[in-house]
């Protein structure tokens, strides 16, 4: 059995290959007979395979501008190199190798041990996608890559490089007709040959330049070619399309929420401005009621002072009192006599007891006054000391009411301060003058009109 061997670049429609959309010559219902081989995410791969060389380039660039960000998107925006490649193998054709017939099962088989040594002999081509389809007309595979190499002088030390991954495996190519790629080619199809022949299945090989065609199929073929190139850079091009589309949408979700952050720093800002305004008014209050409290404690200290007097004169009247009464039990003028040997009774009450008890009655009226006196004067002293310390009670309510005050309008100046240093002062600036303009417009709409005006 003979049969033809077809390596071609394939479009590179990696949804197509899984099936995530079906084109018209897909059979449906014959997908389940699919083999998946590998299937990853494009960017994971570029994240494993580059992220370590990518640190180390950066590391060395001394201008920002040169660093890479992303080398994933600098390939895919680039035109050196393409994010990854595909290539296609098939055996025979759909007349002889039909997937219905045993023939199509039998190049299942071959195609399936063919794709468990690729990588093996590809370690330069990192296979990320490979397929075996078995719903259209005839078994063939397909398997996407990315090139790539190590060790180089120029840009990453590891990179993207299908020409330097092919010369690192062998192939250096050297004439038009046969390039590197071209003898990579041919190289695999020796390979799917030797499977092909432990199947007892020949290699039917028509020449490089198709000598056993027609002129008019020659030309066919040509421009199936053509075709097929010209659908890859359209299916490029529609790539690149959606992910331009993809671009702005993200774009415009990105604008929508800076417009959604420009609108709650404007409020917040608003709202710092008028705490601002505030903060101004009540720094004038506190003020003017520090000075009103250093008076009153003046007039306090004043009064503190008076009182002092008064309860020094209170001491000293208590003791001379205490002077006083013991003078009463000293002297002896306040002491009743002896009556004498002739003296009567009467004549003793008379010259002697009255006279001392009279005078007695002057000292305890006198005594009872000064001690009213003093009473009412401490009763006074007492009401008064109550009344400050009720008043320096309130007064310390009222400093405290204001500290606090104080504490929570400095908490916004600080969020005003953290704003500006954010935002830049003039940004800061001109948003709170945008806002009071705003509120002046808004004061102007609410006012009354007056009567000339309204007349108009």
């Amino acid at each position: 059995m003979e049969r033809t061997i077809s390596g071609m670049v394939g479009k590179g429609s990696v949804n197509h290959n899984t099936r995530a959309f079906s084109a018209k010559n897909v059979d449906k219902e014959r997908s389940r007979d699919n083999v998946e081989f590998c299937h990853s995410d494009i960017k994971e791969v570029y994240h494993t395979l580059f992220d370590d060389a990518l640190e180390r380039y950066n590391a060395k660039q001394k201008r920002s501008d040169r660093k890479i960000d992303d080398y994933y998107e600098k390939i895919r925006r680039g035109k050196q190199e393409k994010l990854f490649y595909e290539v296609i193998f098939q055996i025979g054709n759909k007349d002889d190798m039909n997937v219905q017939s045993n023939e199509g099962q039998l190049a299942k088989e071959i195609l399936c041990e063919f794709m468990e040594q690729f990588q093996k002999r590809n370690p330069n081509l990192f296979v990320f996608s490979s397929h075996l389809h078995m719903d259209e007309q005839t078994p063939h595979i397909h398997i996407d890559f990315v090139p790539f190499i190590r060790n180089s002088k120029r840009g990453l030390d590891t990179r993207v490089s299908l020409k330097g991954a092919l010369a690192e495996q062998g192939f250096k190519g050297g004439t038009r007709g046969m390039t590197e790629w071209n003898e990579w080619i041919e190289a695999e199809k020796q390979e799917l040959s030797k499977v092909m022949g432990r199947y007892g299945v020949q290699w039917k090989q028509l020449g490089t330049h198709n000598k056993h065609l027609s002129v008019l199929d020659f030309e066919k073929q040509k421009r199936q070619k053509e075709v097929a190139e010209l659908e890859q850079t359209i299916s490029g091009s529609k790539e690149e399309l959606a992910d331009i589309l993809h671009q702005q949408i993200a774009a415009g979700q990105e604008t929508e929420q800076i417009q959604k952050e420009g609108e709650a720093i404007r409020q917040e800002v608003s709202e710092l401005s008028a705490t601002n305004l505030l903060l101004k008014e009540q720094t004038e209050t506190l003020t003017g009621d520090k000075e009103k409290l250093l008076s009153e404690n003046e007039k306090l200290e004043k009064q503190q002072k008076k009182l002092q007097q008064e309860i020094n004169k209170m001491v000293q009247s208590k003791e001379v009192m205490e002077r006083n009464i013991h003078a009463y039990d000293e002297d002896m003028k306040w002491q009743l006599a002896e009556p004498g040997a002739l003296m009567s009774a009467k004549a003793y009450r008379d010259k002697k007891a009255l006279p001392l008890v009279e005078k007695l009655k002057e000292v305890v009226k006198n005594l009872t006054i000064k001690c009213v006196q003093l009473a009412e004067q401490s009763k006074k002293l007492t009401a008064k000391v109550d009344g400050q310390q009720k008043q320096i009670s309130r007064l310390t309510d009222k400093v405290m009411e204001q500290s606090d005050t104080i504490d929570r309008l400095q908490e916004k100046v600080s969020d005003l301060g953290r704003l500006e240093r954010h935002f830049g002062r003039e940004q800061v600036q001109l948003i709170v003058e945008r806002s009071k303009a705003l509120e002046q417009a808004e004061r102007a709409n609410k006012r009354p009109k007056r009567a000339f005006e309204m007349s108009q």
